[in-house]
């Protein structure tokens, strides 16, 4: 894969998490027979985004900042940096920031305890993209980023944003298979701490496999899949999953799907559009999407740019570290 071909995913992968949660956001909360009653089939966007996509911003800006290697210290830091998000943020995002803000916790200890949601998942997409093909350390990495927000109880949360990052970053792979995709989901996960998010994720994916269609799935996943709490992990990181495969990875249809799903569709949609993003590139997106966001959001085309150039960075440091050792056991062999 040479470096277009990079940036195609990257930018992608961008956008179809933006437009996944531009598209979502009006539906938000709503159940999908009174989305059908009231708009038909959502198939159009507008805006630019909600707390997903501030969220994901911040979390690029920390990875920009410090080429692309961060801790829970350094997403903390983004956070304390770029306050004007903070009306837009979800109640345990509110929770990290006033214990860091006021120094009550230590960003590693911030997420434990925070109520259930998808906070770090929804944003998460940019720890793929800087371990692009290398979806073990993706979920690696992740799962340190994630602590800020969600840890202790509700570490399935950190769980569900390591399977998601570590999704994308397969994705990002040329030649990456759809299966390929979804078993990096769980296959990097904590085997025994993680078991709860694993066996949610492929019970998900099992459930869309054997109902086949979008509608017959829809259905039984509302009768047997819901939580109390709409964008409780458990909830929504097996539902991205499926959308993704019910689409057969195709950007604008994962995007619908979830859209017309209800529930916390704009996060939903948004996850799902971010893997499918990577996986087709941006050419994968209707031109007419891609245009109206250029037109709305001129810094996600220079934000792809500076992503990309991150993961060639990483991906050379792989290199060298490599090419190192080979020199090493080279000598050996003589």
């Amino acid at each position: 894969m040479n470096k277009q071909e990079l940036f195609e995913k990257v930018y992608g992968c961008l956008m179809g998490g933006l437009i996944g949660d531009a598209f979502g956001a009006p539906v938000e909360g709503m159940h999908y027979k009174d989305i059908a009653e009231k708009h038909g089939t959502v198939n159009t966007f507008s805006g630019s985004g909600t707390d997903d996509s501030a969220v994901k911003l911040i979390l690029c800006r920390a990875l920009l900042k410090y080429d692309g290697h961060i801790t829970a210290d350094e997403f903390a830091e983004s956070f304390m940096e770029n306050p004007e998000f903070y009306n837009l943020f979800f109640i345990p995002v509110c929770n990290m920031f006033h214990k860091v803000k006021d120094k009550i916790a230590l960003p590693i200890d911030a997420g434990y305890g925070n109520m259930q949601s998808s906070s770090s998942a929804m944003a998460i997409s940019p720890m793929g993209i800087v371990n692009a093909a290398n979806p073990r350390q993706a979920a690696m990495e992740a799962f340190e980023v994630a602590g800020l927000i969600h840890s202790g109880p509700t570490s399935f949360c950190r769980d569900g944003a390591a399977a998601i990052a570590a999704a994308t970053a397969e994705a990002m792979r040329p030649n990456t298979t759809i299966e390929s995709i979804l078993s990096s989901a769980t296959s990097y996960l904590h085997k025994t701490s993680s078991e709860l998010m694993i066996n949610k994720i492929k019970n998900g994916l099992q459930m869309a496999k054997d109902e086949k269609t979008y509608e017959a799935f829809r259905e039984r996943y509302y009768n047997e899949c819901l939580f109390d709490i709409i964008c409780d992990s458990r909830e929504t990181i097996p539902l991205a999953l499926a959308l993704f495969m019910l689409a057969g990875g195709d950007p604008e249809q994962t995007i619908v799907y979830a859209a017309n799903f209800g529930r916390d569709a704009d996060t939903v949609a948004s996850m799902a559009g971010a893997i499918a993003g990577a996986y087709r590139g941006i050419s994968g997106f209707p031109a007419e999407w891609i245009a109206k966001i250029e037109s709305e959001n001129s810094t996600q085309k220079q934000l792809a740019v500076d992503m990309t150039d991150l993961a060639v960075k990483r991906i050379e440091e792989s290199e060298n570290y490599s090419s190192f050792f080979s020199s090493i056991l080279s000598v050996d062999r003589k």
